[in-house]
């Protein structure tokens, strides 16, 4: 588990959400975001949707101002 996990299981969360978490973060950094803003916005934005419009075409930064 990583550094942002532990701190997720520290604030209340389970295990598992903190996993989750941790694979959103992985996932939209992957996509092109950096790691701080794949943070900031890993617990609210559905990174499926902003997947598909980068695929599409979009900037990531473009997709998220989208999907918020």
């Amino acid at each position: 588990m990583d550094e942002l996990a532990e701190i997720e299981v520290e604030a209340g969360e389970s295990e598992e959400d903190a996993r989750v978490y941790a694979w959103r973060v992985e996932q939209l950094s992957g996509l092109g975001f950096s790691h701080v803003i794949a943070s900031a916005v890993a617990s609210f934005i559905d990174w499926h949707e902003i997947a598909g419009l980068v695929e599409r075409g979009c900037s990531p930064e473009l997709a998220l101002e989208i999907v918020r």
